[in-house]
């Protein structure tokens, strides 16, 4: 017969588990200054009264939200509940992306006051079109400031025999560069950044003298070989004559999978993923235009609108093309089918782009300028010219702000506002040269990253504080948390921790502002994809917190 004790036991066990189910360490409803369902209406169901207004969202769906990417979202007013000061917060989301992709990711939420570089962010990183490579793809960034920044940047080292940077790509938890190498018997190399100046040599896929161009592709990162002419940056011509024009695709330690030639071309400089497809395209005349991987070494050949096409953006459902031949701006619409969309005033030569606020734009040769689209009038519209410089190559959007290296001086300035860029550092110094060039940029380990010309030198810079993902998010529906708890900012991916910044000073750190707090949308662009069941908290929820969040979702 059992006693009543062990039924008391029994009873105090069941107790014990339905607590640890609910969050043994503390009530999941505790700290919620706002939680949006996004099930028929952007209502705050936390009892703060934080309700949303929708900005276009589709919120009739049963499984989600639907953000169109272009110009959805919910805006919730400024509060005093969502002002977190020096304290610490937590955000958690469920969110869903398709696999195949023809615009950016963008932003999760953000609360984020560009004057004051104040607040918070919380993005998927999805870039293409710097200069030649697609440094950044699926990766999440969280990331807080309150107006700092490093005093100087870092040097990285110098990747082997490298005199330019010319490709950089975040993979699978790592950063790769390609390099130009310019002995008669040197060829481009791909190298990983192992830490401090350590670089590791993944290769040489190919005996030209230059990786021109590096991108993720279906879980895998590829390479584009290249006959690059030093004589373009005012340097010794290289002796090396063997064509490049080749993409490969790595395999691990120095090994690579030849997969063909883009036609006649002699070499790969531009490279981005479009509507599941890998795209690229060749720098020079022979080859022009723009080539589709099929498979095996097979490439189709997709036109070339009568003049070069690189580099290539994804951006609000097309890919586009910038071009060394006049300036001209053209938008792919299948095999053969290109619309020219005209010369970009003040513009010779289109070098990279960056999709910033929502909007995507332009940098260019011989202004050193940026130039922001406006689409439905197919215009440009000048946002300033970087110092004196000549050309604005590597670009990135940064923990709120978008970043930009230039050409002759081997500069990096920051975009403070329509006509306003600040210099935030010269990276390459090398003296007796014309030109000094920061031609790749990338984010990787919550700090920015920037390849130059000639010293072939890496460095890296800290805005505020970030924490990254830098492997690819999967597709589907994924539960994302970040927490910022005391020092430290922490990324959760399917209830795991996944990332985590460098400890700081949180008194430092005072990200009070007094902007709305915005869903799906910040700094980056318009979020792409649905989502639910947003979350809010005055406090650092737990690990165990997060996996009850991620396991049972709105459940809870």
């Amino acid at each position: 017969m059992i006693r009543w004790y062990t039924w008391r036991v029994i009873g105090l066990m069941a107790g014990v588990l339905w607590f640890l189910s609910r969050g043994a360490w503390g009530d999941p409803q505790a700290g919620l200054v706002g939680r949006w369902k996004l099930a028929g209406d952007c209502r705050d169901s936390s009892g703060r009264e934080n309700h949303g207004v929708n900005h276009g969202v589709d919120l009739s769906a049963a499984d989600g939200a639907k953000f169109n990417g272009i110009d959805s979202y919910i805006e919730v007013p400024a509060a005093e509940d969502l002002k977190f000061g020096k304290s610490d917060f937590s955000i958690a989301v469920w969110v869903h992306t398709e696999a195949e992709l023809d615009d950016v990711l963008g932003d999760i939420l953000s609360k984020y006051d560009p004057a004051s570089r104040t607040g918070l962010v919380l993005s998927i990183v999805n870039s293409a079109g710097v200069t030649s490579s697609q440094p950044n793809y699926r990766n999440l960034l969280f990331g807080i400031d309150a107006g700092r920044a490093d005093a100087a940047w870092t040097d990285c080292g110098r990747p082997g025999n490298c005199r330019f940077v010319m490709a950089m790509s975040v993979w699978d938890g790592h950063l790769y560069v390609g390099t130009y190498e310019e002995g008669e018997k040197e060829a481009g190399h791909v190298y990983r950044f192992d830490g401090g100046t350590t670089w590791t040599d993944c290769g040489c896929p190919d005996p030209a003298n230059a990786i021109g161009s590096l991108a993720v592709y279906e879980g895998k990162l590829y390479a584009g070989a290249a006959r690059y002419n030093a004589g373009g940056s005012a340097l010794t011509k290289s002796l090396n004559w063997n064509p490049g024009g080749k993409v490969y695709r790595y395999e691990g330690g120095s090994t690579w999978t030849d997969c063909g030639r883009l036609g006649e071309a002699n070499e790969v400089i531009g490279m981005a993923v479009f509507q599941g497809k890998l795209y690229a395209a060749p720098l020079y005349q022979e080859g022009k235009g723009l080539y589709r991987y099929e498979g095996g070494q097979q490439w189709t050949f997709c036109g070339n609108s009568d003049r070069r096409v690189q580099p290539l953006v994804v951006y609000n459902g097309h890919l586009y093309a910038g071009s060394y031949d006049g300036g001209r701006f053209v938008r792919y619409d299948g095999p053969g089918k290109w619309t020219d969309l005209g010369q970009v005033p003040e513009t010779t030569q289109v070098y990279s782009f960056a999709v910033y606020q929502g909007r995507l734009h332009l940098c260019n040769w011989p202004t050193g300028s940026v130039f922001v689209y406006d689409a439905p009038k197919n215009q440009w519209t000048h946002v300033g010219r970087l110092g004196d410089e000549k050309e604005v190559m590597g670009v990135a959007v940064y923990n709120g702000k978008m970043y930009a290296g230039t050409l002759p001086l081997g500069a990096v300035f920051r975009y403070d506002g329509p006509n306003q860029w600040t210099l935030v550092g010269r990276l390459d110094t090398t003296p007796n040269v014309v030109y000094r060039r920061v031609w790749s940029m990338a984010i990787f380990q919550g700090r920015l990253f920037a390849g130059t010309l000639p010293s072939g030198h890496v460095f890296s810079f800290q805005a505020g504080q970030c924490a990254t993902y830098d492997r690819e998010l999967p597709p589907g529906w994924r539960h994302v948390a970040a927490v910022k708890a005391g020092g430290l900012l922490k990324l959760y991916l399917d209830g795991k921790c996944v990332a985590t910044s460098a400890p700081f000073r949180a008194d430092e750190y005072d990200l009070s502002n007094g902007t709305p707090l915005r869903i799906g949308f910040g700094q980056h662009d318009y979020f792409n994809g649905k989502m639910r069941d947003v979350r809010l908290y005055n406090r650092a929820i737990s690990d165990e917190e997060v996996r009850v969040l991620a396991k049972r979702g709105e459940d809870q």
